[in-house]
């Protein structure tokens, strides 16, 4: 394997794919993954600058390998992939790994899950814990309640066990007439 292309700023992300999928076919291979894996681009939402740019789509009948225990091996596969290829962080986030829709459903069911949990904690008056999350999802958490201004979310603890906490926000001063 050569060295990965230097990282420079402003390069265009498609430098990066032709590296990326070479990648990734000799790490299937050497692995024995009976993988098949596709490199798409994908539109984002009107508004979303955060959305990846491009997917890498597994199929096959190890499929369910990337995704046993919340897709462990599919975000290990991606995390080794991208760092090999793009030590740029600011691309990191443009390119993400699926399987089986496995991501945009997990996206949709934190979403829920955050919406379910901030009306708890308004309701309640309590803070409100969620279980432990990787960074990816724990930020799909907080962006997702982001507009809400009567909850605020901050992230505790470390490691594996670092989780979205949802706080009722207090209520906004009244001006003073």
């Amino acid at each position: 394997m050569g060295q990965p292309p230097a990282s420079t700023p402003g390069r265009p992300l498609e430098t990066y794919l032709e590296r990326l999928e070479g990648l990734l076919r000799e790490v299937l291979r050497a692995g024995e993954f009976q993988l098949r894996f596709a490199i798409r681009k994908v539109e984002a939402p009107p508004g979303d600058l955060e959305a990846p740019e491009v997917t890498v789509d597994f199929s096959g009948p190890d499929a369910g390998l990337l995704l046993e225990k919340h897709a462990t091996l599919l975000d290990a596969l991606e995390h080794v992939i991208l760092k090999a290829v793009c030590r740029d962080e600011e691309l990191l986030g443009k390119i993400t790994f699926d399987c089986e829709d496995w991501r945009c459903l997990r996206t949709e069911e934190l979403r829920l899950t955050a919406q379910m949990a901030a009306e708890r904690a308004v309701d309640s008056g309590d803070p409100y814990e969620l279980n432990p999350m990787t960074p990816r999802e724990r930020r799909i958490v907080h962006l997702a309640l982001r507009g809400m201004p009567n909850i605020r979310t901050v992230s505790e603890g470390r490691g594996p066990e670092r989780r979205v906490v949802i706080h009722p926000a207090p209520p906004p001063a009244q001006p003073r007439k």
